[in-house]
């Protein structure tokens, strides 16, 4: 009974974290820079937060410094580079360690029509540009520093590095249509997969790259090393939720579709080997079947929009900045290159499992203009703020339309308290807008392992008894109320609420989560009432990492899932790194 209970409410966290909508948040398109030729991709220096690169398919990679455009190119492969049709110059990725080690790669496709992946070197006279003679093409399995293209199109060509440091190569599969060599379920081809490299290897290495031990089908036979995922028709641009602002460091992937849909997939941090079903399956439905795919199960996207809406996706990112506000942070952004079409949606994690399901679209177009025409590509500068890359020749930077409001006259943000209470920060001035329909006031003695005195009340009171009031319904009640304190101040409004996900979290020596005084009274379902017990209290809890067993109400659970923090606004907090924030003086 307690683990539905708990589970009840924590679904009931979930739910409301992931409802901030912005309702009433506009946004523009500001342009960065113009006069460029065939832009499709803006890429942070990760050494110089004002640096930025474009990638030209024509072979030119272009300097951005402080917004301003470059006459000196960070790179030029024009004489290498076969551009036409999808074939040219397709990606960038700086290595994590690139201020000390000048290394960057380079996608493109050669003049024999086939993918080139090159390592580079950092100008030692020069940091906005890269050497061209330290050129180094990755060897592939069989010997060939390319890797060969049956077709002309269908190259995918995108990288970046993950938050794990490796390499990731999302590689289309190879061409013409409906992947008549079902090279996307081949596990001897490279093509039509998403790759994973360490190529943190000295200079003298033969190949430019090791297979990561941790890859799925590293030393299985008949599988290629260097293969993390299958299943893909051409990835065009995909990113990974950065948990060093707050994301889960999940892949975000758009995949291009081939007659009906297009798709957007996306794999929780570390979950390789999975297949996302091209060609057998386009979209989340059946395509061309008489061949069986590598692997079951197929993973579905967990979006996809018919041919109606657009033909040609372009993925983007999970947004983490602020310059949009906070009812943007946690939305994913994406578009559609041949409709000109620009969307978000809101992607709400299951933190017991990891997967995304996205609602709640959003659709940008008609506010950023021309912005919108022909979008090539998203990029993601150093504090997180969106850019989008119109193949026409321009970049914006995505802000909103808003100015910042003043913190003279209102409620300051929302506060926490030390147990993941919520309580209304007292005003600096006198507000100038009604006060806020509700409070939520605690009286905390946890740290005496007594329970938590809580109050609630509204203008009208509840006037729904306790007892009628299902778990869900009543602690939605407490999440309205801190949703309508964080609207006073929505653009620096920390609320967080301390999730403790049932039974599944119940853990020995201090790591204790119990409804109320060890078993569910009505306050407690009425208002999510949550009490830590034992041990080192909060720190423990926060440093969680053992698996332990625990003896609760007969039934045995076990602790083996780290702190999870939930923000309003969607984002999550994971890992030993996660810690309780304290109450603002």
């Amino acid at each position: 009974m307690l683990r539905r209970i708990a589970c009840a409410l924590a679904l009931c966290l979930l739910i409301a974290a992931a409802s901030a909508a912005p309702a009433a948040a506009q946004l523009r398109a500001d342009l960065v820079a113009g006069g460029l030729s065939q832009p499709v991709g803006v890429i942070q220096d990760p050494s110089d937060p004002t640096v930025q690169v474009v990638v030209q398919q024509n072979g030119r990679l272009r300097v951005l410094k402080s917004g301003v455009l470059q006459a000196t190119d960070y790179l030029d492969l024009t004489g290498v580079v076969l551009n036409s049709g999808e074939q040219g110059l397709l990606g960038l990725a700086f290595a994590p360690d690139y201020a000390a080690s000048g290394r960057v790669f380079v996608n493109f496709i050669n003049l024999s029509g086939h993918t080139v992946v090159a390592r580079f070197t950092r100008s030692s006279g020069n940091p906005l540009r890269a050497e061209p003679s330290s050129r180094f093409d990755l060897m592939w399995p069989g010997g060939a520093r390319f890797i060969a293209q049956p077709f002309a199109n269908h190259n995918g060509g995108h990288m970046a590095f993950g938050p794990d440091g490796f390499l990731y190569i999302g590689m289309g599969d190879g061409g013409s249509g409906n992947d008549p060599l079902h090279l996307a379920q081949d596990p001897q081809s490279l093509l039509g997969k998403m790759l994973r490299l360490d190529v943190s290897v000295n200079d003298a290495d033969a190949e430019g790259y090791n297979v990561p031990a941790s890859n799925p089908f590293a030393g299985q036979a008949g599988v290629l090393g260097e293969i993390w995922s299958f299943g893909w028709r051409n990835p065009w641009r995909w990113s990974f939720d950065s948990p060093a602002r707050g994301g889960t460091g999940a892949m975000v992937a758009g995949d291009v579709g081939q007659s009906a849909w297009e798709e957007v997939n996306y794999e929780p941090a570390g979950r390789g080997g999975r297949n996302y079903g091209w060609r057998n399956r386009e979209g989340a439905h059946n395509n061309i079947t008489n061949l069986a795919p590598f692997s079951q199960p197929l993973v579905d996207p967990i979006h996809e929009y018919p041919h109606a809406d657009g033909r040609s996706i372009t993925g983007g990112y999970v947004y983490r900045g602020s310059a949009m506000g906070a009812a943007f942070r946690g939305r994913y952004f994406y578009a559609d290159f041949v409709r000109s079409r620009v969307w978000s949606v809101r992607l709400t994690v299951n933190v017991l499992t990891g997967e995304a399901t996205a609602n709640d679209r959003i659709e940008h177009t008609s506010e950023f203009g021309t912005a919108a025409s022909s979008p090539a590509s998203f990029g993601e500068d150093a504090s997180g703020e969106l850019y989008l890359v119109s193949y026409n020749g321009s970049v914006y930077r995505i802000v909103n339309t808003s100015p910042p409001v003043s913190a003279t006259g209102r409620q300051r943000p929302v506060a926490v308290a030390p147990i993941g209470w919520v309580v209304p920060r007292k005003p600096t001035a006198e507000p100038t807008a009604p006060a806020p329909p509700a409070k939520v006031g605690v009286q905390s003695s946890v740290l005496e392992g007594r329970p938590p005195t809580v109050k609630a009340r509204t203008n009208a009171e509840l006037r729904t008894p306790k007892s009628e009031l299902s778990p869900c319904a009543a602690f939605a009640q407490v999440i309205g109320v801190v949703r309508a304190l964080a609207a006073r101040a929505p653009d620096d409004a920390l609320v967080w609420l301390l999730a403790l996900f049932g039974a599944d979290v119940v853990g020995g020596d201090g790591l204790g989560c119990l409804l109320g005084r060890g078993a569910p009274q009505p306050d407690d379902l009425a208002f999510g009432h949550f009490t830590l017990r034992g041990g080192d209290g909060l720190e423990r809890l926060a440093d969680a990492r053992d698996a332990s067993a625990h003896q609760l109400g007969g039934t045995e659970t076990r602790h083996d899932r780290e702190l999870k923090l939930i923000h309003l606004d969607g984002t999550i907090d994971h890992g030993p790194s996660a810690r309780l924030r304290p109450a603002m003086p």
